[in-house]
């Protein structure tokens, strides 16, 4: 058998925060090796206060501490600590202090921020030099509502999520550049060593100090400080720059091994995307509102955000509300034996962003077009999963036409590829085959790049996807000769 991995084996932690939840998981990498084991999942619900939705970023962060003394506990051995999380939103600091509770992404303060933003840098110009999608809650249109409000002239200093905790353990302020690169304000170009857009920062009128020092994927951070190596039970452990935005490090672990492949990382937002060797900064592109990220090693991520299983778990939510349990598998079951909705919804209609009533929404939508609603809880899940399997199909196929990529297999990964009903009808809508698995990838990436740090794991991203793909063997889905797909009648 060919030989995957590096020379030793080892076990590191990684810390994955997701949208809706955190976990913390042991990797153990070695020749032929990757073992993955959950110590502690824990809820990251937002909070709602007078002035907005924020995050409970010290919930999170006491969170991730018992889950590292979990990891110590089963791994005394244990070599070093990544840390990833959702991208664009931050703290501002003074000093040690951090200023207010950082915002959600999802809070309503962001459209006016994209409104200033752009009045000081037109959008065509704002995609050639940071090659991102406009998303009303990107950083850069976060800061412009901070400046507006003041909050800016108090701060020193500006950390990313997964760069705030990393500052907690470590003490040192830095940025990774793959989160770095969903601010907005890093250069497109340069991978590896891409930098602040010190032009574009000054004309968006945004202090220069607040931006810290940026590190690469696979570079040590620094020790952990000696109050939190005590808290934890473990003295001279360290902390690995991972792909610190969650599909970063998703990336890293999707077991594509020819150049023919697209992603789509399934969670409470869905990123459909190619990896590309340089960024794609055409006006088509941007006119498609696709966007450029940095990835692990200097790989440009070539994506749609689709916005994701958040609405069948809001659905989920607005049902439980009345205090009944909802069972998805039985629903998802349910709305596989219905013959198609029959119809299909624009997905990524701004309605559907805030947190509410996501069947009322989905209901109201459909009746201002004058389209029959869904009629039960299974046959809305039925259209939901359908409608999001035929946006991945539209996305996957601008996505050929802009970058000039061939795609012939899409390998889903995260929560998604659990869905059997969601893999099948994607395949169905896009006509490819379709491999599901692993579901932690954003784990698992955060893993092996700290692997390899430490000498785990050895060689390029495809070695160590050779790696996923032989501890995680994906499940397959074809397009079903019998598959009737609907149409789009319901226009955006």
């Amino acid at each position: 058998m060919t030989t995957v991995g590096g020379g030793g084996s080892g076990t590191v932690a990684a810390v994955d925060l997701g949208a809706s939840s955190g976990r913390v998981m042991l990797g153990e990498v070695g020749p032929n090796r990757l073992d993955l084991h959950s110590v502690a999942r824990f809820p990251n619900n937002p909070v709602r206060t007078i002035d907005g939705l924020h995050w409970n970023i010290l919930e999170l962060y006491r969170n991730a501490l018992s889950g590292l003394q979990a990891a110590v506990r089963e791994a005394p051995g244990l070599a070093s600590i990544g840390i990833d999380s959702w991208a664009v939103d931050y703290a501002l600091l003074r000093g040690d202090r951090v200023l207010g509770t950082p915002f959600h992404y999802r809070d309503g303060r962001n459209p006016a921020g994209a409104a200033a933003t752009h009045a000081l840098v037109p959008p065509a110009e704002l995609y050639r030099q940071n090659g991102l999608q406009v998303l009303p809650f990107n950083t850069l249109y976060q800061l412009a509502a901070d400046r507006a409000a003041g909050d800016l002239q108090a701060a020193d200093g500006l950390l990313l999520i997964p760069d705030l905790l990393g500052f907690w353990l470590t003490g040192r302020r830095v940025a990774e550049r793959s989160n770095a690169s969903t601010t907005g304000l890093l250069h497109a170009v340069g991978g590896t060593s891409a930098g602040w857009n010190d032009a574009l920062i000054a004309r968006l009128q945004l202090p220069r100090a607040l931006f810290p020092d940026l590190v690469s994927a696979g570079e040590p951070i620094g020790a952990l400080l000696p109050g939190v190596a005590a808290e934890i039970g473990r003295d001279s452990l360290e902390l690995v720059a991972v792909g610190s935005h969650d599909t970063a490090s998703a990336v890293v672990a999707v077991p594509m091994l020819t150049d023919d492949c697209a992603y789509i990382s399934s969670g409470t937002w869905s990123l459909v995307g190619v990896e590309l060797p340089s960024p794609v900064l055409t006006e088509a592109s941007r006119a498609a509102n696709f966007t450029n990220e940095g990835g692990v090693d200097g790989r440009v991520r070539y994506l749609r955000n689709v916005m994701g299983l958040w609405l069948l778990s809001e659905s989920i939510r607005s049902w439980e509300r009345g205090g009944e349990q909802i069972d998805l598998a039985a629903l998802l079951a349910q709305a596989a034996a219905l013959p198609g909705p029959g119809i299909l919804f624009d997905v990524d209609d701004a309605r559907f962003l805030p947190p509410g009533d996501m069947p009322e929404r989905i209901s109201d939508y459909c009746l201002e077009r004058g389209i029959r609603p869904p009629g039960s809880r299974a046959e809305l899940v039925r259209v939901i999963v359908e409608s999001l399997a035929a946006a991945y199909a539209r996305a996957l196929r601008t996505i050929t036409e802009l970058s000039g990529q061939v795609v012939r297999t899409v390998h889903i990964v995260g929560g998604g590829s659990q869905n059997d009903l969601l893999c099948q009808l994607t395949a169905n809508h896009t006509g490819l085959s379709v491999q599901a698995g692993p579901m932690e990838a954003t784990a698992i990436g955060n893993i092996l790049v700290q692997a390899r740090t430490q000498g785990y794991a050895t060689g390029s991203l495809e070695s160590l996807r050779a790696l996923v793909q032989q501890a995680f063997p994906p499940r397959s889905f074809r397009p079903e000769p019998s598959g009737r797909v609907p149409h789009d009648n319901i226009s955006p």
